[in-house]
């Protein structure tokens, strides 16, 4: 409820057109604050707020111009400038309206215009927090002070941290700043200990910044885990756990691979299809499903490819360290090739090279030739990998390749390029990635996951992986029920990968990336899955995601791209604070979106102890002596 204190009043309207309107000053004075009843009230200058008095009603009007006008010299005449005469010059304001206070509460509504005659006045601090919609029950937490009232800003945590958030602002404009304060803020408050218990909160660290610092965020050790992903060196920290589900789905191993559409993409398909059909039996024998094809191409005859012998076991050799399966294989590599006779009494020569199907291959034919050996080698050699499944998925893929090429069905050297990068890819997802059945369970409170050492195609992969299974979770566990757990995906940097221009130009990874993140942004809120962005270039994220954000913290912004971008996809950021994002100083920003009733000028508050490693270099220093 609003105290009963005078107002302190300023003029009268003298004009109204639309939802503009002018005031006619009492005084000249240009106080740039005024002490009123205990109170500092911010004096009318431009962008400050004045209320309108309209019986019960207070008109919440803002100031965006202002004027003097000549009272004695209305022909404008240089002859007879008054402008010094007592009672000559009067002061205009131009208002624009902002909404109304009804009832002890702040709305934005047509309801109510001003009209001539009625008298303006300062506005109270009381009026302040009710135009900022800050309910003396509601939680809060403090980011800073308003830089027109220097009054204390409050931020809704429900309204806010239960919504897509997006900050924006150009380097060293204070955005890191501002995204370490938001939530730094949120664990300093008395919720922490049922924050562990029933949040997650993933941030996804591009440069670093968050993953070095200590005690950042303010978390407690025990409640943070920091995955320092390095392609280099993988003894650096703990791997990424992923489950086996979303590592080998086809689609994101297809886009990781850059598989080309027409041969690469349905080779790896139906290979990941076989390959988890067949591991998920538990009496697959790997041994015997590799060797069927060394048969099939020994009793094909001339159907098989010259090389598909020599590349099965090149293959097989490759994976085999037992001398004896070495020495089996030269011979069956011979017999093959006819390079090779045996002796007559044995009757392995005849059956196998004369039926032409491996029905004949008996226990005894198998275990003469040596085949059995090899085809054990070859599966005590994939069961060894039981605990590192990439090397299962890298050893069966590449024996599906001699299959799938043996008998012309693809040509090998279509295939042949897509494996060198299979190599390479799979090469770094082993320093990175740890299968786990369960891997959400392996996840802190908060989880940083630092992407600065990793090489571009781990940069690419890691976001969309973990934040498509981090979604997928939360949608499973909450989608028949009411949300008692949320999780809470962080971003920054976010136009690394979130970047819209290669979209539906044949770039598929950029399609299916910006595809996951759409539908996150789209649904994850009923679901209790928000996303915080940051960026220093919003006009390269993808409108769809942009549009979708709730709540926004406006750093400075100069390019001409990104101050269009922010005014065609932000409904709540008016005309006037548009056109002050250019000019805001570092640290200051325009808070705007659902949880604000009106869009709000914040210095935010800085931690000069904790706070991220974004700091400027400062070279003089750098460069000065010890």
């Amino acid at each position: 409820m609003i105290n009963k204190i005078p107002n302190k009043k300023l003029g009268v309207i003298t004009a109204v057109d639309g939802n503009s309107s002018e005031v006619g000053m009492y005084s000249m004075s240009n106080d740039v604050e005024f002490i009123w009843y205990g109170e500092i009230l911010i004096g009318p200058k431009i962008g400050a707020y004045l209320t309108i008095n309209q019986n019960d009603i207070k008109i919440i009007v803002s100031v965006s111009d202002e004027k003097i006008i000549d009272q004695q010299n209305s022909i404008k005449s240089k002859e007879f400038d008054n402008r010094y005469s007592k009672n000559s010059i009067n002061r205009i304001l131009s208002l624009k309206i902002k909404g109304v206070i009804e009832s002890g509460s702040f709305q934005v509504t047509s309801q109510y215009v001003p009209m001539i005659g009625n008298e303006v006045s300062l506005t109270t601090l009381d009026e302040l927090k009710i135009i900022y919609g800050i309910e003396s029950n509601e939680p809060t937490i403090k980011i800073g002070q308003s830089i027109l009232e220097n009054q204390p800003i409050q931020l809704s945590i429900n309204k806010f941290f239960a919504s897509h958030i997006g900050i924006f602002g150009n380097t060293g404009s204070g955005k890191s700043n501002t995204l370490h304060k938001l939530y730094l803020e949120l664990f300093r408050t008395n919720y922490y200990n049922q924050i562990k218990k029933k949040s997650q909160f993933f941030l996804i660290d591009f440069n670093g910044e968050y993953s070095s610092a200590e005690g950042i965020f303010g978390v407690e050790e025990n409640d943070k885990e920091v995955f320092k992903v390095n392609t280099r060196d993988s003894s650096t920290g703990r791997k990424l756990p992923v489950t086996k589900d979303y590592l080998f789905d086809a689609d994101i191993l297809s886009i990781l691979f850059d598989a080309r559409p027409a041969t690469q993409v349905p080779f790896l398909r139906s290979s990941m299809e076989e390959f988890i059909r067949s591991t998920s039996n538990s009496t697959f024998n790997f041994g015997k499903y590799a060797t069927g094809t060394l048969k099939k191409i020994l009793t094909s005859g001339k159907a098989a490819n010259e090389d598909s012998l020599q590349n099965w076991m090149s293959l097989a050799k490759h994976y085999c360290k037992e001398e004896n399966c070495f020495f089996r294989m030269d011979l069956i590599e011979q017999w093959g090739t006819g390079n090779y006779k045996m002796p007559e009494q044995d009757s392995f020569e005849a059956i196998w090279f004369n039926s032409g199907s491996d029905e004949q291959f008996t226990e005894d034919i198998l275990r003469n030739s040596g085949i059995s050996d090899i085809s054990d080698e070859l599966n005590n050699c994939f069961n060894d990998m039981k605990d590192n499944p990439i090397d299962q998925l890298k050893i069966f893929l590449e024996f599906q390749k001699v299959h799938r090429t043996a008998w012309g069905n693809i040509n090998q050297k279509f295939l042949d390029p897509l494996f060198n990068r299979i190599s390479s890819s799979l090469k770094s997802l082993e320093k990175v990635i740890e299968v786990k059945d369960e891997a959400i369970d392996e996840f802190e409170m908060m989880n940083i996951v630092s992407l600065v050492n990793a090489n571009q195609e781990i940069t690419r992969l890691i976001p969309m992986l973990l934040s498509k299974m981090v979604y997928d979770n939360q949608k499973s566990k909450v989608s028949e029920g009411k949300v008692n757990i949320t999780k809470h995906l962080i971003i920054d940097e976010a136009h690394n990968i979130l970047n819209s221009g290669q979209r539906n130009i044949g770039d598929d990874w950029q399609d299916y990336r910006l595809s996951v993140f759409e539908e996150i942004i789209k649904e994850g809120r009923k679901f209790g899955f928000f996303l915080t962005l940051a960026s220093q270039r919003p006009a390269d994220i993808s409108p769809t995601i942009l549009s979708q954000t709730h709540n926004y913290l406006i750093h400075r912004l100069v390019n001409e791209r990104d101050l269009k971008m922010l005014e065609t996809t932000m409904p709540t950021l008016d005309i006037s604070s548009h056109h002050k994002i250019p000019l805001l100083g570092k640290g200051e920003a325009i808070v705007t979106g659902n949880a604000m009733q009106v869009p709000v000028l914040v210095k935010i508050d800085k931690e000069e102890l904790l706070h991220p490693t974004s700091d400027d270099i400062e070279l003089t220093e750098l460069w000065s002596d010890e």
